[in-house]
């Protein structure tokens, strides 16, 4: 069976343009909510807008972004629509953010260090040293980071790329190096790639264990099935959209360990200050003493960021990461007279700069403090983001705003860090199922009818979330109950519209569509989606299998096979009592052992390999009981690509 190790989501979906007539219109409620809201925000700050269009160069001449097979993955066309008042359909600060987020081309940060804007979710900033072009995050995909190289090439000369960092692990930072650099140039130590210490294993692992089921969930957060403008994706609030295309990923070449450490990269002084287990697990800052510029990567953004993904992984540590703001100010706040990002727009001046660390090292650290302080006074995460805010101080300032993370969602994230998802009442010990819990909720309100006249009470009054927390219970008791669906899609629309963190309004909508029109799969990446497993150390490829182990399939005759690659890795594979283990560099014998060449065994465990065909080519070779093979590449099924989220879960039978 084919066992999809890394899913890559295509971005061109259904079109939401065709379905969003069918969204419920603002209501009075949401207007009146959008209003309130707007009137505490502090339109008067214009600076970003000065950010966010300073320095422009050039817009690529091409309106569109096009991957090999011609379909486009980036269409520039569609920013032209983020202007003017705000949409009744839409937050008002998130407006804002989609706004600035619609600029897009090669910006000048300062007289040699650029930028390529809004060609994808990230930014890939070049620095020119004396022969070439170093290059900074190379976008999500290698077709998105081409053409911003292809940009800058034609204003600033056709110079070879001639070194590479990777500021931290995740894909919109590494995924387009094969669009700018020859791997065989990295190879050869002709390009060399900087990246923080332990960047591989986080960049590989976290996309792999949980990965199918992080990858269906990133479809809701980045609104992969919805199509930009007032009715769908305003903005992602680290960029306008997500771009389709290849993700690829190039094995860095150097590990920075150490805060303070430095490197020269083609002329180029670097000082790293390292950052890990903020907002990525493995990441680093630098400073360019030459140019008195400051990267701050994503410790440090324009808008408030996620402690906890939407899309699911670890828990961020807030304490740290405002540590690390304060370490920042502290080495570089002096000497710096521009600090850019991983995302948005620079900011100039040693005054804002000062200013803009100590304000968003303030919020983070009164998220972590304050969250903490109530759960000691036995808060749950609930009861904390509902009582949680900024002190206005730090709530004015725009980059503190929730466009993408979202304090309420934040705080019950610190709460899970130290505490778990148990919120300790004896009930939570062993809850019902959403199934089994919607049918006897449903009982006892009265039945269907019931639920749905109290909903229909709780959408004339504005009370969006009750309202779809009883539709919720109503959904998932009966699956089949059309009206509920429509009523619940109706109230995740009005929660949509007045959300100020874009990926959650990408949820409410995407689950809009799905209750309207069953689940919407993703389209699977015209693209090798082997590209990613290629960089996968065995050990971590032996655990991605065993994680898709059908236990009934490895509970009779325990077995064992050995495993040899050219490339000098080898384990011992242990399969009984319904799991799959594994030890590397295990001298012990084996009921089978297989010596095959790396590309050759993943194509066996893909299933793009058949084990006849590789022994026949002399690719792969084995030795003892040979129906110990098969016994192995049987036990594995795929998972799921395509599930669905605000309906219930079809149960899978056992194979």
């Amino acid at each position: 069976m084919r066992m999809m190790l890394v899913a890559l989501v295509a971005l061109s979906g259904v079109s939401h343009a065709a379905l969003a007539a069918e969204n419920t219109r603002p209501s009075a409620a949401t207007e009146a909510a959008n209003a309130a809201l707007a009137a505490t925000l502090n339109f008067d700050d214009k600076q970003d807008f000065d950010f966010a269009t300073r320095g422009l160069i050039a817009k690529p001449a091409d309106s569109v972004i096009r991957n090999k097979a011609g379909d486009v993955i980036r269409n520039f066309a569609e920013d032209a629509q983020f202007k003017g008042a705000t949409p009744a359909t839409v937050n008002p600060s998130l407006w804002r953010n989609g706004v600035l987020n619609a600029n897009y081309g090669l910006f000048e940060v300062v007289p040699g260090i650029y930028q390529i804007r809004g060609f994808d979710l990230s930014n890939m900033t070049i620095i020119v040293g004396k022969t070439g072009y170093v290059i900074v995050d190379p976008l999500t995909t290698a077709e998105t980071a081409a053409a911003g190289l292809a940009l800058m090439r034609a204003k600033f000369g056709n110079k070879p790329v001639t070194g590479m960092i990777y500021t931290h692990s995740h894909a919109d930072h590494f995924g387009g190096a094969r669009g700018v650099v020859d791997a065989a140039d990295v190879k050869s130590g002709k390009v060399p790639i900087y990246a923080p210490q332990h960047f591989m294993q986080h960049a590989i692992s976290e996309n792999v264990i949980a990965g199918n089921a992080m990858g269906r969930r990133a479809d809701y957060m980045f609104g992969n099935l919805l199509d930009r403008g007032p009715d769908g994706i305003v903005s992602n609030g680290l960029g306008a959209a997500r771009a389709g295309g290849t993700v690829t990923l190039i094995p860095p070449t150097h590990e920075v360990t150490t805060t303070g450490e430095t490197a020269v990269i083609d002329g180029v002084r670097f000082e790293f200050q390292m950052a890990p287990n903020s907002e990525a697990p493995a990441e680093m800052n630098f400073y360019l003493p030459d140019f008195k510029a400051l990267c701050m990567a994503e410790t440090a953004n324009g808008m408030m960021h996620n402690v906890l993904t939407p899309r699911g992984a670890l828990v961020r540590d807030s304490k740290e990461w405002s540590g690390y703001l304060t370490e920042a100010l502290r080495r570089y706040g002096d000497t710096s007279d521009v600090v850019f990002t991983s995302h948005l727009w620079p900011r100039w001046g040693n005054a804002t700069i000062k200013s803009y660390l100590a304000v968003h090292r303030d919020a983070y650290k009164y998220l972590h403090d304050q969250s903490v302080r109530m759960m000691n006074m036995g808060m749950t995460g609930p009861e904390i983001a509902e009582a949680i805010t900024l002190p206005p101080v730090l709530a004015r300032a725009w980059f503190n705003r929730g466009n993408y993370g979202s304090l309420k969602f934040n705080s019950r994230a610190v709460y899970q860090r130290y505490m778990g998802f148990f919120d300790g009442n004896p009930t939570s010990l062993d809850p019902l199922t959403r199934v089994e819990a919607g049918k006897r909720y449903v009982a006892a309100i009265g039945g269907a009818k019931k639920v749905l006249a109290l909903a229909a009470t709780a959408h004339k009054a504005g009370d969006y979330r009750w309202e779809a927390t009883l539709l919720t219970h109503l959904v998932f008791a009966e699956p089949d109950n059309m009206a509920a669906k429509q009523a619940l899609a109706g109230a995740y629309d009005q929660m949509a519209y007045q959300a100020e963190s874009g990926p959650q309004r990408n949820f409410y909508l995407t689950g809009a569509l799905e209750l309207r029109h069953g689940m919407l799969p993703s389209k699977a990446a015209a693209s090798d989606t082997l590209e990613l497993t290629t960089s996968l150390p065995l050990s971590d490829l032996l655990d991605a299998m065993a994680i898709r182990v059908v236990p009934e399939r490895a509970l009779d005759n325990p077995f064992s096979i050995k495993i040899n690659l050219d490339n000098g890795e080898n384990a011992l594979v242990t399969v009984e009592n319904g799991v799959m283990f594994h030890e590397m560099n295990v001298d012990a014998p084996a009921d089978a052992t297989i010596t095959a060449k790396r590309m050759a065994f993943l194509g066996l465990i893909g299933g793009v390999a058949n084990p006849a065909d590789l022994i026949k080519s002399g690719a792969l070779t084995i030795t003892g009981d040979r129906p110990t093979l098969a016994r192995f590449t049987g036990l594995f099924e795929a998972p799921k690509r395509n599930f669905p989220i605000v309906t219930p879960l079809v149960p899978v039978a056992a194979n």
